[in-house]
């Protein structure tokens, strides 16, 4: 079985972070691991605390992984501090680790910076030339490139720049009033538009640890890049038409809306109380 690690922090609620990575992983068909560099206290309403690893504990989660069960892909996500990145980039490079998906959180759905200016020079140097894919939003994209992205050619041309400053492929997400759904890949040859259907759900809470995490695990099992972000990109649109609602902010998607068999089932009576 392939197998794919996260490194990321928590959600207590399970909608981003470790949790929905895992569950992301697990319903595209690899065995998920974990390495954890912080904990949340967060529900849909937003986050009350963090708590995060040291430098020195997530060296060791990252070594007891390779040293034992060695990933066929890594997804990267929220790191803030330059200590963590600095021993996530040493480590990785240590391992030679391969197919390694960077989503760098750096913005909250807020607009409100999430991570400092020498926290984002470390990434740029630690983690973006080991990456085999970033997938920045646009407001990630315009801190990478220095300059707003106002229209889809500023996306192409923002894909473009990012991949020849870091050598890895570049994924930039729509959204945040340009082109709705749709995002544009450059693989360092070509650029590839993913049009996507606007789905009507409220509950987006994770789509950026989801997708990235779909696309980890897709290379994992050995797709090339475009296809991987294909078929992430199809997962995660089911994922929100299942259109589950839960919490009172912005929820979760339903990551095993896909999920059936004898082991999912629900006795009749625990079903018919969910639902009353």
């Amino acid at each position: 079985m392939r197998k794919a690690l996260t490194i990321a922090g928590s959600d207590t609620c399970g909608g981003a972070g470790i949790q929905a990575d895992i569950k992301t992983m697990t319903m595209n068909g690899v065995y998920a691991m974990s390495a954890i560099t912080a904990l949340t206290a967060q529900n849909t309403t937003g986050v009350t605390g963090i708590m995060e690893a040291s430098p020195q504990f997530l060296k060791e989660e990252i070594d007891a992984v390779f040293e034992d069960i060695y990933p066929d892909a890594v997804k990267i996500g929220m790191v803030s501090s330059t200590g963590l990145i600095e021993v996530i980039g040493e480590r990785l490079g240590h391992y030679g680790a391969k197919n390694i998906v960077v989503d760098p959180v750096m913005v909250a759905t807020s607009g409100s910076r999430l991570i400092d200016e020498e926290a984002v020079e470390t990434l740029e140097k630690e983690l973006l030339p080991l990456a085999a894919l970033i997938t920045p939003n646009i407001p990630e994209a315009e801190i990478l490139m220095g300059h707003p992205i106002t229209s889809e050619d500023d996306m192409e041309n923002a894909a473009k720049d990012i991949f020849a400053r870091f050598g890895c492929g570049v994924l930039i997400k729509g959204g945040h009033s340009i082109s709705d759904a749709n995002d544009v890949l450059f693989d360092g040859k070509a650029i590839k538009w993913f049009h996507g259907k606007r789905i009507d759900n409220p509950n987006t809470h994770g789509t950026g640890c989801t997708l990235s995490s779909a696309i980890a695990a897709n290379l994992a099992k050995g797709f090339d890049l475009e296809t991987s972000v294909e078929r992430a990109k199809a997962y995660i649109s089911g994922a929100l038409a299942a259109m589950l609602d839960l919490g009172h902010g912005s929820g979760p998607l339903k990551h095993n809306f896909d999920l059936t068999g004898e082991f999912a089932k629900e006795a009749d009576d625990a079903e018919a109380e969910s639902e009353a």
